[in-house]
């Protein structure tokens, strides 16, 4: 045994490890599928990636930007992947209905949805769920996703009974509230092996130079994040209908990925994220494919629409442009060009 071993096993921490056995809890094991190769790569760095699956995500934008749409997107494809799976839906904006979950694709029956209104109700619920996750035999551990929508709705106990009372005092705690929140949660999450999306509210800073946007919630969820995505949005119409919108997907904070990065998504009401939606800009970026005049330039000297390279996905976007694709938002999205980075399969589900 090394010295090094030797003080691991000896400090009395349970959790110790030395780095080169693994770090339960801390690396990442695998990812859950966001059904967008793009969305993928901007998470993750590669299309065949997506979100960690014992981190917590945050899906942030104003009101309207499609962040439920979003988030039962996640889900669906999460389910899909994973036939045992369950989701645990923490809703706190009585948002979620039966008729939505279905019209998804989403099976009712491996979905339960938690009604929640106050910081102090999620972290009790949330932590018992876990502790019960992390109590089972390994062999009987289902895959599990948990969800809250919104946590800019979480209100407190304080702030409730304040309310019920006529009092118009703001409460000050919650900020602390959702911090000691995330400082018990973060670990429990990563030591059972679930990822956490949330979806938060953002707002305009007042006062920045800039035009500037943050989260509400104080600080907590920051530090807790893994990744923090901020979403705007434009509607798609097809004639006269709105069918969906396009995503603009900000990459806020990572610790997989380089911040600030950018790219387009498109969510369709019907059918959930275009897997392909946003691959046209990488693919010209890098000069995999051409522009010519109004139309797009194949390898091969096919000629195509964007429009309709979107909607036949599969003939334009070969194997072979996928392996470059693969190499492109490597350079575009990753950290420096380390050799030792979590690998991702790169086989497509």
């Amino acid at each position: 045994m090394s010295y090094l071993s030797d003080i691991v096993k000896n400090s009395g921490n349970k959790y110790a490890v030395v780095a080169d056995d693994g770090i339960e809890g801390s690396d990442i094991t695998g990812f859950v599928d966001t059904g967008s190769y793009s969305f993928n790569a901007l998470v993750s760095g590669s299309l065949y990636g997506g979100i960690p699956d014992n981190k917590i995500t945050a899906i942030a934008g104003e009101s309207a930007t499609g962040k439920t749409y979003f988030a039962l997107s996640l889900v669906h494809r999460f389910l899909r992947d994973r036939p045992d799976g369950v989701v645990l839906y923490f809703d706190t904006e009585q948002a979620i209905t039966s008729d939505m979950i279905r019209d998804r694709g989403i099976d009712p029956g491996r979905i339960a949805i938690f009604p929640v209104s106050t910081v102090e109700e999620f972290r009790h619920q949330a932590i018992t769920i876990v502790d019960q996750h992390l109590e089972q035999k390994k062999a009987d551990q289902k895959p599990v996703l948990v969800v809250l929508d919104s946590l800019g709705m979480l209100s407190t106990s304080k702030e409730m009974t304040d309310t019920a009372d006529g009092k118009e005092t703001r409460d000050m705690t919650r900020a602390q509230l959702v911090k000691a929140t995330f400082r018990v949660l973060t670990l429990k999450l990563g030591k059972a092996g679930i990822p956490l999306i949330m979806t938060n509210h953002t707002y305009d800073v007042v006062g920045s130079m800039f035009p500037t946007k943050t989260m509400g919630g104080g600080s907590g969820l920051k530090y807790a994040a893994s990744t923090i995505i901020y979403l705007s949005k434009k509607k798609v119409k097809e004639g006269t209908d709105v069918i969906g919108n396009i995503i603009h997907c900000k990459n806020f904070k990572s610790r997989l990925t380089k911040e600030n990065s950018m790219i387009d998504v498109m969510l369709n009401y019907e059918e959930g994220l275009h897997p392909y939606y946003g691959l046209v800009d990488i693919a010209l970026k890098y000069e995999i494919i051409k522009k010519v005049s109004t139309r797009l330039e194949f390898p091969d000297g096919t000629k195509a629409f964007e429009k309709s390279v979107y909607k036949n996905p599969e003939k334009y976007f070969t194997e072979d442009i996928m392996s470059q694709l693969e190499e492109a938002v490597g350079k575009e999205f990753k950290y420096g060009s380390h050799t030792e980075e979590t690998e991702v399969s790169t086989d497509p589900a």
